[in-house]
């Protein structure tokens, strides 16, 4: 059985795979902002083998919250999952963008990493212009961008790491609103896969997938100089630096 790390799964997205990981038989830990919602992300997934806080929008928070990941030993794969929307900018950019960065760069390497992006990645800048101290004009679409090319780069420098992005749709979380279209169960299901499905089409890297399926993103973000820049921005930034080897 895999052991698997979630962050934001105290509600949505995040909690169902955990559920349905847990059903699998794996061991899952969760990931809550404050102690209020992990006591709630234990009682909606009770078989959590435990559930981390930290305030992924305060860079030293995200910074401790890698090092107790590490003080559990060590995971098979890894979901970022967490993500903000209708909030500021400066928010949208540290949870959506730098805090994904961050544990990347700090926690021991599993061998899969997962990376929550959204169709909206589309419209970011791959330019990077708009990642900066300043986030005056951030975009939502900016950050989902970042979490792509967060995860090619990684694909590209970790060649024993399966590395990838989805898309899990437009659906009727929190995040999303009751209107949205598209299916929650399937929302969840692409994530959870790639976590720990020995399928072919699941044991690859470098992709992005929309339900089960890879599909088209943005093609800058598999440019070595995009991504070189991203993480340059990302350690000036942060203060935490890409792991060289």
């Amino acid at each position: 059985m895999a052991r698997i790390f979630i962050t934001g799964s105290s509600d949505g997205l995040g909690s169902m795979a955990a559920k349905s990981l847990v059903n699998m038989g794996h061991y899952v830990v969760l990931h809550a902002r404050n102690a209020d919602r992990g006591r709630q992300a234990l009682a909606k997934v009770p078989g959590a083998e435990k559930v981390l806080t930290g305030d992924l929008s305060i860079i030293e928070e995200t910074k401790e919250l890698a090092a107790e990941v590490n003080t559990l030993g060590h995971f098979d794969a890894i979901i970022h999952n967490a993500g903000v929307y209708q909030v500021a900018n400066k928010m949208i950019f540290a949870v959506n963008t730098l805090a994904p960065y961050i544990l990347t760069c700090l926690i021991q390497r599993p061998e899969r990493l997962i990376y929550l992006s959204s169709a909206m990645h589309l419209h970011g800048d791959p330019g990077l212009k708009n990642l900066s101290h300043d986030t005056t004009q951030y975009t939502y679409s900016d950050s989902k961008l970042h979490v792509v090319i967060l995860s090619m780069a990684v694909a590209r420098k970790w060649p024993e790491v399966y590395s990838n992005a989805v898309n899990p749709g437009w659906v009727p979380t929190k995040m999303g609103g009751r209107s949205a279209p598209d299916n929650l169960e399937r929302g969840a299901e692409t994530q959870t896969w790639l976590a720990v499905s020995n399928d072919k089409e699941a044991r690859v890297s470098g992709r992005y997938f929309y339900h089960m399926r890879e599909t088209h993103f943005l093609p800058e973000s598999v440019d070595p100089e995009v991504q070189e820049k991203f993480l340059a921005l990302c350690k000036e930034i942060s203060g935490v630096g890409f792991p060289l080897d």
